[in-house]
């Protein structure tokens, strides 16, 4: 059955949206079932091989995207950045081939870690060997951060040495009890910081000691990332970046003469100075290298009023997922990511539907990035080079990994607060006769891992929108029974997130996804029609930031 018959057997069928949804947003407007459940069912489809970046699925998906964009009625962006609903975006691709080794000179001692089970590790930048004899440095957390007064390097020198860092942040203190945001995760704290951090100090390459606890993920996570092609910007990244298992970390630090405890324990204080381990790497790492040109599809609705429709509100959700592997053994295997995010991707799709018969004020632009995956590259491309001026985009409102289980009674802001949109969103909330979910603290760090983040970097109030699957423990209500079931099922789905178990089920209940796509379009009506542009609130670190 194709995809445009399988729509018309679901109207037949008589599936409708989410009533509440229908009570409160106009009719013109209102999100289509099943047009959602099948764009949903398509993209997440073996036949599009996991959309993989670099991969003939991922060529497939934008190639859908667009034609559906054209079919729906979005409008091309009037800019050089886009030729018809494609922005261009070119990245380094990086795939470390099983030759590759990292080993440790340590006391007359060779400690080689198994490739996979036992440590991760990649380049970036395009070189198809690297190859270094290094000092190997322990930073702490790895951190600079100047208004928490806190530099774990103290101005010493880390040129081209290899650095093993911790990852999260310093933990508060009874005396300090909001150090580094308390219980939630800074950006200090994420990985890409502390990759970041590395490369600003000229480092060899950096390796993050993986616990769970820290990185709010298991190891299946870091090692799927880095089992697969890896991307970059050009001129970005570390010759050496990776995770080591904290028992491998131990056995290394331990034959050097060092406790591993003692000195996280010492990386908790300000004064902490870096720690030469008396280790020497020897890093001999082959890669598979390409150039590829990947594509954000994007399309607007063109605003109705002559002076607001010069800004515009982006509704954003990543396309891409982590594609398809055949391994040696003949087996195929395909990634196809149907929360993430084939389940953001279609409901854009179905929110441009119902956009285009009902503009606003504003104009309204639907992007969907490419390479989320890849450490949020097709967004950070977009905000670099704009199609539409920043200091004329009023937010960003990004879908990613819906709600799969049903509709709630509440819905998920987190991040809003950061900004005016926190009372847009309050505002809306009251319309469809929902509560905002509990403020809770970010202990995994969820605001700065996915696409919108990057617009709040450059400036522009942003964050993800209702996402309850990484804070399904309790935090929301279900409007159906058994309650506590469908809770359990939500939060499952952390151990099947980056598996090839994120697959689409047709007997999934999508009225809490059709919440929130209909929450999220309303919420860009509420900015796209209102006179004043959103605006962060005082204190916030983006507010200073100068758009362009």
């Amino acid at each position: 059955m194709n995809i445009f018959s399988f729509a018309a057997t679901l109207s037949l069928l008589g599936l409708t949206t989410f009533n509440a949804s229908a009570q409160t947003a106009t009719p013109a407007r209102v999100i289509s079932e099943p047009v959602l459940r099948s764009h949903l069912s398509f993209l997440a489809d073996d036949l599009l091989e996991g959309r993989g970046t670099g991969q003939r699925g991922g060529d497939l998906a934008v190639r859908y995207l667009e034609t559906q964009a054209a079919i729906i009625g979005l409008q091309p962006l009037k800019s050089p950045e886009v030729t018809g609903y494609r922005q261009s975006v070119r990245i380094i691709g990086s795939q470390t081939l099983p030759e590759s080794r990292i080993s440790f000179q340590i006391n007359g001692r060779t400690i080689t870690p198994t490739l996979g089970s036992e440590i991760v590790f990649g380049s970036s930048g395009g070189k198809e060997k690297v190859t270094l004899d290094t000092p190997v440095v322990f930073v702490g957390y790895g951190i600079r951060a100047q208004e928490e007064q806190w530099d774990d390097f103290k101005g010493i020198d880390v040129k081209g040495k290899l650095l093993i860092m911790m990852v999260n942040d310093p933990h508060p203190t009874k005396e300090e009890p909001q150090r580094f945001a308390g219980e939630a995760l800074t950006y200090y704290g994420r990985w890409t910081y502390k990759f970041e951090e590395a490369m600003r100090q000229g480092a060899a390459g950096v390796l993050l000691i993986h616990t769970t606890p820290s990185a709010s993920y298991g190891w299946n996570v870091p090692q799927t990332s880095f089992s697969h092609e890896r991307f970059s910007l050009p001129g970005m990244g570390n010759a050496v970046e990776g995770w080591l298992q904290e028992e491998n970390a131990r056995t290394l630090f331990a034959a050097a003469g060092f406790d591993l405890d003692r000195l996280r324990a010492s990386a908790e204080q300000r004064d902490f100075n870096p720690v030469d381990l008396h280790i020497k790497a020897q890093v001999n790492i082959q890669n598979q290298v390409r150039q590829v040109e990947q594509f954000n599809v994007l399309g607007m609705v063109p605003g109705t009023d002559p002076k607001l429709a010069t800004e515009a509100v982006i509704y954003s959700a990543h396309w891409d997922h982590l594609g398809m592997e055949k391994t040696a053994d003949g087996k195929t295997h395909i990634w196809n990511g149907a929360v993430d995010n084939a389940s953001g991707s279609a409901a854009l799709l179905a929110m441009a539907q119902a956009a285009v018969r009902q503009p606003t004020k504003r104009t309204q632009i639907f992007l969907w990035p490419c390479a989320e995956e890849q450490y949020l590259l097709g967004s950070q491309s977009y905000v670099s080079n704009p199609p539409w001026p920043l200091a004329k985009t009023a937010a960003d409102l990004n879908l990613d990994s819906m709600n799969f289980v049903a509709a709630t009674h509440d819905i998920g802001v987190a991040g809003s607060e950061r900004s005016s949109l926190y009372e847009s969103a309050a505002k809306v909330a009251v319309q469809m006769h929902l509560q905002l979910a509990p403020a809770v603290p970010d202990l995994g760090g969820a605001y700065f891992r996915a696409d919108h983040f990057n617009f709040a970097r450059a400036g522009v109030p942003a964050f993800n929108v209702g996402s309850a699957v990484f804070s399904g423990d309790g935090h929301f209500h279900f409007a159906k029974q058994p309650e506590q079931a469908l809770k359990e099922q939500m939060k499952s789905f952390k151990a099947d997130y980056h598996t090839e178990r994120d697959t689409y089920h047709a007997q999934w209940d999508l009225s809490g996804m059709v919440q929130q796509a209909q929450f999220t379009l309303n919420l860009g009506y509420e900015v796209a029609n209102t006179d004043a542009m959103p605006a962060w609130k005082k204190g916030e670190a983006f507010a200073n930031v100068k758009r362009h």
